[in-house]
């Protein structure tokens, strides 16, 4: 058993824009098939710019504000309490064109 609560974890930068922070609950390789368990906050304007994962399926809940997410070429609007699953070579674009605070949980499956 593992107990861990955000009040102990640090704030790292996200790898895709430094200037959006993360905190990570579960590292690669904790879990197995699970690359990561973590949460961010983009602040209002932030982008985690267009990317893939050719070998990782990610799950993002929206627990506050407003995501704007480009899959594909695709542009969807998701509100706190929904859910996105991308699988494995989605180009996705995450971004708050919000004015408030995005609040995403998120994990990755291999």
């Amino acid at each position: 058993m593992t107990i861990k609560g955000s009040q102990q974890l640090p704030w790292s930068e996200v790898s895709h824009n430094p200037e959006i922070l993360k905190q990570v609950f579960l590292t690669n390789g904790e879990v197995k098939g699970v690359t990561q368990f973590a949460r961010s906050i983009f602040k209002p304007g932030q982008v985690a710019p267009a990317h893939a994962h050719e070998d990782m399926t990610e799950v993002f809940l929206v627990t506050a504000g407003t995501l704007t997410v480009e899959v594909n070429g695709d542009v969807h609007t998701l509100e706190a309490g929904s859910v996105i699953t991308l699988h494995p070579g989605d180009v996705h674009e995450l971004r708050n064109e919000g004015g408030d605070d995005l609040h995403l949980t998120y994990f990755g499956i291999v």
